[in-house]
Formats: C-alpha cells, structure tokens, sequence
C-alpha cells in the first residue's frame, strides 16, 4: 500500500472516530432528556452502546475473514448507513419516547436498548473491515490493528472535547448530528471511491 493512501486512510478512520463519539454524546444527552437521568437510564444506554460496538466488531470481523469480499466498500457501505442512521436518529428517539410513555419501564427498557443497539453495531464493524483492507495490502496484523486503533481512538478523544468545548453550544444537539452525518458520507464516500480505484487497477 502506497504510504500517501495509508496516511488518507488513517485520517479517514480519525474522522469516523471523532463523528462516533459525537453521535454518543448527543444520543445520551437526547435519551436521557426523554427517559432521565437515573442508574436504570444510564445503565440501559451505556449497556446498549458498550454492547452494540463489540457485537458489531464480532460481525465485522467474521465478514471481513473472506478475501473474496471487498473490505473498504463493505467499511465505506457501513459508514454512509451510520450517516442515514444519524439524520434521522433524534426525530425517532422522540417519536419512540412517545411511543413508550405508557409502557412499564422493563419495555421501555427494551425498546431503548434495541434502538441505540443497531447503530452502534454498525460502528463497531468498521475498525475489523478496515484493518482487513489493510492487513490485505501489507500484511502486517499487528502494525494495522495498531495505527488504525490508534487513529480512531484519537478521533473520539478530539470530539469528546470539541463537543463540549466548542460544536454542542453555537450548533445544537440537531446541527451537531448533521455535522457528524456529513462526516460519515464524506468517509464512506471516500471509501467506495478508492474501492473503484483499486479495481480499475486491478
């Protein structure tokens, strides 16, 4: 892999890292606002966002195993459904909050969880495609693994600050989503396009 197109990769990854944790903080602030903000709350949402993400790694890495299929299309497919996922995502939590007004809380429990489980399972799938894609072109686990790890993880360190600090106030909950929807189509955009890079290559 040419070192130009690893770099773009790499900063591509920090830039889905940084809108995942934006979209983290604003669903829990918007969930909390409709359910509160008790240890039942807390603990259903931050169940459901530690579960999507390892369930969503499981899956991205037993479909990434097969050479046979293309790892940064599948990664640039999953980060466009993040983005459909994300300009939708407040309307619907405010539509199910009514929705389960009237349930007892073990159903809404239920319902909440089902609902922050299916995007954070997408997001957990994209470091096992990506590192595939990688680990593909050079052939070193470790050093993939590693870099992109890294990659992400910084990116989420940065929004984790900049949400607070600097995009939440001037933008609001809504503009903060469509920021980081934007974020995930300019990713996974970039993705199908270098896929259709390599294989005109090829």
């Amino acid at each position: 892999m040419q070192r130009k197109t690893a770099l773009g990769l790499m900063a591509v990854f920090l830039a889905s890292g940084f809108a995942a944790l934006l979209y983290q903080v604003v669903w829990q602030r918007s969930l909390f606002a409709i359910y509160g903000i008790n240890i039942e709350s807390v603990t259903v949402v931050v169940t459901a966002f530690m579960l999507g993400l390892g369930f969503g790694s499981f899956a991205g890495g037993a479909i990434s195993k097969s050479p046979e299929r293309p790892a940064l299309l599948l990664f640039g497919i999953v980060e466009l459904s993040i983005g459909a996922f994300g300009l939708i995502s407040l309307p619907l939590f405010h539509w199910v909050g009514a929705f389960t007004l009237d349930l007892p809380p073990i159903a809404t429990a239920i319902v909440t969880f089902l609902l922050v489980l299916f995007p954070t399972m997408l997001m957990g799938g994209t470091l096992p495609l990506l590192v595939a894609y990688f680990v593909r072109k050079n052939g070193n686990v470790g050093k993939s693994v590693g870099q992109l790890y890294f990659v992400n993880t910084l990116g989420s360190a940065i929004a984790s600050f900049a949400s607070v600090m600097v995009i939440m106030g001037p933008l609001g909950e809504a503009n903060t989503v469509h920021a980081a929807a934007a974020v995930n189509a300019v990713v996974g955009f970039g993705a199908v396009s270098l896929h259709l890079r390599d294989r005109r290559a090829a």
